[in-house]
């Protein structure tokens, strides 16, 4: 088993990982691939084993209102023949030791018992427009008491097209 920088070649293997991990979403799809089309800055590494891209994770930048003021981990994904075996973790644990992270102040939107074993905390501000009441909103090195919320990348915003609405003809 290899950690790697993603690269362009393995967007695809990225890709297919995600569709496996979340089945019956396309967000996270959605949401890398924006990434990857929109020029966002992004982390991402990669798990790879025998050849195959295993788990993958990635940070994107926090913002208050214009001004970057931390990074949001978002999404981590192992494949489902490889989840319950610590690939996760040792991705996360990884990812939190490189330079670019390990400073900053980190963000997730997500399960609390298992997030905490490296280290988030309940995150009381910022506040996160995606969980309106902070439950499973966490953070590292997090020291604000400025009250906002928190912004995040415009690729965050996958929404589904709305259905197109018909004309109703009017009874007279």
């Amino acid at each position: 088993m290899k950690i790697r920088t993603l690269t362009p070649e393995m967007y695809g293997k990225a890709t297919a990982l995600l569709r496996q991990a979340f089945p019956g979403s396309s967000y996270e799809v959605q949401l890398v691939e924006k990434f990857h089309n929109n020029g966002t800055s992004v982390h991402e590494w990669v798990c790879i084993h025998t050849n195959t891209v295993i788990a993958y994770i990635a940070f994107s930048n926090a913002y208050n209102g214009s001004e970057v003021c931390g990074l949001h981990l978002a999404p981590l994904a192992v494949k489902p023949d490889f989840q319950q075996q610590g690939i996760g973790s040792e991705l996360l644990r990884f990812a939190l030791r490189q330079d670019v992270i390990k400073k900053q102040p980190l963000f997730v939107l997500g399960e609390p018992r298992f997030y905490q074993k490296f280290g988030f905390e309940p995150c009381a501000m910022p506040r996160c427009p995606f969980d309106t009441d902070n439950a499973h909103f966490l953070s590292i090195r997090n020291t604000t008491t400025n009250d906002f919320t928190v912004g995040y990348e415009t690729a965050f915003d996958v929404r589904k097209p709305k259905p197109k609405q018909t004309k109703r003809k009017r009874r007279r």
